[in-house]
């Protein structure tokens, strides 16, 4: 970390304000190359920037934060310069001919992890807050910033010593003076460890759908309405809407907000059998989609007479929307009401073009997506990483407790499991791992 790097903070365009952030050991000789003078830490001070050759190129708001009260933990500043282009573009040339170095995506936030000022679950927190598109995940970014899920793994982490302690002491010391019972009593506290980490681990895939939408499946025979019904959902022509059977063969996705929650609605290939090798793949990612999707509506053509098959992605649940109730009604129709309650769906006569009826639909999906991901509080993990490293731990604490008769295997199984868990914030992650995490954020963070 001993380039001092910078990079525009702000999105590229047209813009009244554009921030150009540096972070290093050489920031105050820049910004006195720059500016002039180094301006009093934490104060917004007006400057006049000129590059190396006296040229000037903006009137500027020059802050300057000292090592290590700042985002990086490192001497760092930022330039607050009119938006335009032109503008930017001659600042940061002038920062390269100073000898810095552009950042790389996540480059600040991760000098921030490497300095203590953040640990590896809330840098994730920071590029959840940036990319966060609506309420929910703003809310839940915030929690992950604040170091909710930090502090529960420490809380874990502090258990697993007091069993590890416990255990070793049996270990280390049988013939001494300690209880004959002092392993027994790691016993509950691995037990309740293993209850709190699978809970945890499962409550992770709400955090995961609320960062990543809530997944909603639109499925059916060819020419059921679900194209139709996406339009109209999307208030736009998102899918190609025609007569003839096996016109939508890939998945359009479309992203949605329901009460405050992002959601993704698919239109699907229609479920059919056919010797079309092009449709049969469509098919098959239609069958994948559904399948992984946390609702599905099933359309049936309640106008026709022909019954379409049944789809094996159906859950309890799901919703069964009986298309075309503007038409004359069809035998598909009263079967499919039947098969609805069979499987447990919820059945509905619809029609596109009827506004209570579309206006009924966006306030149900808005309910089922508040009920699967709204809670009491938001999930202290959120991402597909953190899921993974706790049931690991959980899987090392169950193994453990079968070891009644091996207390040194037992000790190991909990030093694992505790491992794992420090992986959550990043206390011992590998360097490649760290790499792959920060290569998501943008540049500029």
């Amino acid at each position: 970390m001993s380039d001092t790097i910078y990079a525009p903070a702000t999105a590229a365009g047209r813009a009244a304000v554009a921030v150009v952030r540096i972070s290093g050991s050489a920031t105050r000789e820049a910004v006195a190359q720059l500016a002039g003078s180094v301006p009093e830490p934490r104060r917004a001070s007006l400057r006049r920037l000129r590059d190396r050759a006296g040229q000037e190129i903006d009137q500027a708001l020059v802050i300057v934060f000292e090592s290590p009260e700042s985002y990086t933990g490192e001497d760092a500043a930022e330039f607050h310069v009119h938006g335009g282009s032109a503008v930017v573009g001659a600042l940061i040339r002038a920062l390269a001919d100073l000898g810095l170095r552009l950042a790389e995506p996540g480059e600040f936030t991760r000098r921030a992890f490497e300095n203590g000022k953040l640990d590896l679950a809330q840098a994730e927190g920071v590029a959840d807050l940036v990319d966060a598109e609506t309420e929910a995940q703003r809310r839940q970014a915030l929690e992950q910033l604040g170091g909710r899920l930090s502090a529960a793994q420490s809380r874990w982490t502090d258990a697993l010593i007091e069993a590890l302690a416990l255990l070793e002491a049996a270990v280390d010391f049988p013939d001494e003076e300690v209880p004959q019972d002092v392993a027994a009593r790691a016993r509950p506290v691995l037990e309740r460890l293993v209850a709190e980490l699978e809970a945890a681990a499962a409550d992770a895939e709400r955090g995961e759908r609320v960062r990543e939408g809530f997944r909603i499946a639109l499925i059916g025979a060819p020419n059921a309405g679900k194209s139709t019904l996406l339009n109209a959902l999307a208030k736009r022509e998102a899918a190609i809407v025609t007569a003839t059977p096996g016109t939508t063969r890939d998945i359009i996705e479309i992203p949605m907000v329901l009460a405050g929650y992002k959601a993704v609605l698919a239109d699907t290939a229609g479920l059919r059998d056919t010797a079309d090798e092009i449709e049969a793949e469509g098919v098959r990612r239609a069958r994948a989609w559904a399948a992984s999707a946390g609702l599905r509506l099933w359309l049936v053509d309640g106008s026709n007479d022909e019954t379409p098959a049944v789809p094996m992605e159906l859950r309890p649940g799901d919703l069964c929307l009986i298309t075309k109730r503007d038409r004359p009604v069809g035998a598909a129709g009263e079967w499919a009401a039947g098969q609805a309650r069979r499987l447990g769906l919820t059945a509905a006569e619809i029609t596109a073009k009827g506004p209570g009826d579309l206006g009924w639909l966006e306030t149900t999906l808005a309910e089922r997506v508040v009920e699967a991901l709204a809670g009491d509080e938001p999930p202290a993990a959120t991402r597909l990483r953190h899921q993974e490293l706790l049931s690991e731990a959980a899987d090392r604490l169950r193994h453990a407790l079968d070891q009644d008769e091996h207390l040194e295997l037992a000790a190991e199984d909990v030093r694992l499991a505790a491992r794992a868990l420090d992986r959550i914030t990043g206390r011992i992650d590998p360097e490649q791992v760290l790499g792959r995490i920060f290569a998501t954020f943008c540049i500029g963070k």
